[in-house]
C-alpha cells in the first residue's frame, strides 16, 4: 500500500499569509547592523583599535534577542522547515512537467501555471527546501554560539519570506496545475490500456443519451456484456425493469461511470456515445447510519430530496440533470411507495431532466401520466433443470419492454430456503 501523501495545506497557509519578519524592518535591520557592529569591533579588538572587547556586550545582547523577539523568529523558521517537505514531495513532478516540450494547448497552458515570470516551479521549490534546512536547531550546542555572532534566524527567516512574497500566492495554483495534470495522465492511461473505448460526443444539441455497446467500466473485457441505450428525448424517462441480480443496477451504474468518464473528457466504455452536457444526481447504494440514527428509509428520502431539488436548481445553458434512481423508496409499503416514487418521476420529468429508473415493482408505469412517460426495457433469466436441482442463469441483455417474471421464490428454493413444509 502506498503512503499517503504528506498534507499541504499548512504550508499553504503560511505560504498565503501575512510575513510577519518584513513587516517589522526596525527588526531587520537591527539585527543586520548588531551583527555588523559585532563583526566590526571583533576586528577592531584584534587590531588594536579598541582598548576593550566591545564585541562581548553585543554578543550578549544577541543571545538577550534571540531568546525573546528572536523564539517567534524561530518558531516561524522551524515550522516553515517542517511544511515545506509537504511540497517538497512534489519537486521531482514540478521538473519533467516544465522541462518537456508539449504540442496540446491544455498542457502548454498548464506548463505556463507552473511558472513565475518564467523560472520554473521546480526551482523555487528547490529553493524553499535549502533554505529551510538552514535553520539551527535550538537544542543543537552551536546554536546559541550561532545565534550571539549571526542572529542566524533573523536572517534566514528574512530569506524565507522573501520566497514567501514572491511565490508564495503561486504554490496552490501550482498543485491545482498538478492535479490537472494528473487527472490528464490517468484519463490517458485508461485510453491506452482500452484502445476499444470511445471518445465521447458531448453535444449541446444533443435531447438524449444515446449509447451502443455500453458496458461498466470495472467489469473485465471477458465477463461485460455491452448494451445499446437509450435515453430520453425530453418527456420520457428510462424504466428498468428484471428480476433478481439480472443486471438493472449493473446498468444504471455503467451509465452513471461512463457519464462521469465523459464528463472529465475521459474514454467511455462503449463503441459509441452522444449526451448533451449533464448534471449527475443519483439514488443508489443507500445506507443507514446508526451513529447519526438515521434510517435507511431517512437516509434515501435525503437522497432523493438532493435529486428533486437539483431539477429546479438553475443550470448552464444546454445543460441536463440526469438521474438515475436504483429501486427507491424500498423502506416502505408497497401502496405509499407506488404514490411517492410516480411523484418524483413525475416532477423530474417535468422539469426535463433525463434519467432512468430501476425498480422490482412491474405495476409502476401501468398508470398515467407515468406510463405514457416511460421507455421500458428489461432483463431475465434462464430456468434450467440440473440433476442437483434448478438452475438460473443471466445473459444481461437488454431487451425492449416491461418484465414479465419474477424469480424472488425460484432464488430461495436455489439457496436452499424451500419453505413449502412450514405451516401457519
Amino acid at each position: 500500500m502506498s503512503e499517503p501523501r504528506p498534507d499541504v495545506a499548512p504550508f499553504l497557509a503560511w505560504a498565503e499569509g501575512a510575513p510577519w519578519l518584513s513587516r517589522r524592518p526596525w527588526l531587520v535591520w537591527l539585527a543586520r547592523l548588531s551583527v555588523a557592529a559585532l563583526w566590526v569591533s571583533v576586528l577592531a579588538d584584534l587590531t588594536g583599535l579598541l582598548s576593550y572587547s566591545l564585541w562581548i556586550p553585543i554578543a550578549l545582547f544577541n543571545i538577550l534577542l534571540s531568546l525573546t523577539i528572536g523564539r517567534v523568529v524561530y518558531r516561524i523558521g522551524s515550522g516553515v522547515e517542517r511544511r515545506e517537505e509537504a511540497l517538497r514531495s512534489y519537486a521531482e513532478i514540478f521538473g519533467p512537467l516544465t522541462a518537456r516540450p508539449f504540442a496540446s494547448p491544455a498542457l502548454c497552458r498548464l506548463q505556463t501555471e507552473l511558472e513565475v515570470d518564467g523560472i520554473p516551479a521546480a526551482r523555487y521549490v528547490r529553493r524553499i527546501h535549502r533554505l529551510a534546512r538552514l535553520i539551527v536547531p535550538t537544542g543543537t550546542a552551536v546554536y546559541l554560539p550561532v545565534q550571539a555572532l549571526t542572529l542566524w534566524d533573523f536572517h534566514v527567516v528574512g530569506a524565507l519570506e522573501r520566497w514567501q512574497a514572491v511565490a508564495g500566492a503561486w504554490v496552490r495554483g501550482w498543485l491545482r496545475a498538478l492535479g490537472e495534470v494528473e487527472a490528464l495522465a490517468a484519463l490517458a492511461a485508461l485510453s491506452y490500456d482500452n484502445p476499444d473505448w470511445a471518445s465521447p460526443q458531448v453535444d449541446p444539441a444533443a435531447d438524449s443519451l444515446e449509447a451502443t455497446g455500453l458496458g461498466h467500466p470495472l467489469l473485465s473485457p471477458q465477463s461485460r456484456v455491452p448494451n445499446d441505450v437509450r435515453v430520453g428525448p425530453p418527456g420520457t424517462f428510462l424504466l428498468v425493469t428484471g428480476s433478481n441480480m439480472s443486471g438493472k443496477s449493473t446498468l444504471l451504474r455503467a451509465l452513471g461511470t461512463n457519464l462521469v468518464l465523459a464528463g472529465a473528457g475521459g474514454p467511455v466504455c462503449a463503441t459509441g456515445l452522444r449526451v448533451p452536457p449533464v448534471r449527475l444526481r443519483t439514488s443508489m447504494r443507500i445506507e443507514d447510519s446508526l451513529q447519526q440514527g438515521v434510517s435507511y428509509f431517512m437516509a434515501e428520502l435525503r437522497r432523493l430530496k438532493g435529486v428533486v431539488d437539483a431539477a429546479g436548481t438553475p443550470r448552464a445553458e444546454g445543460e441536463r440533470l440526469f438521474y438515475l434512481l436504483d429501486e427507491i423508496l424500498q423502506g416502505t409499503n408497497t401502496f405509499e411507495r407506488q404514490i411517492a416514487a410516480r411523484r418524483i418521476i413525475a416532477h423530474l420529468v417535468r422539469h426535463g431532466a433525463l434519467g432512468a429508473v430501476s425498480t422490482h415493482d412491474l405495476t409502476l408505469a401501468d398508470e398515467e401520466p407515468i406510463a405514457s412517460m416511460a421507455r421500458g426495457i428489461y432483463f431475465t433469466e434462464k430456468i434450467s433443470a440440473d440433476p442437483d436441482g434448478p438452475r438460473m442463469t443471466f445473459d444481461y441483455r437488454a431487451r425492449p419492454g416491461i418484465a414479465t417474471s419474477t424469480n424472488a421464490l425460484r432464488l430461495m428454493e436455489i439457496v436452499g430456503l424451500d419453505l413449502d413444509d412450514v405451516t401457519d
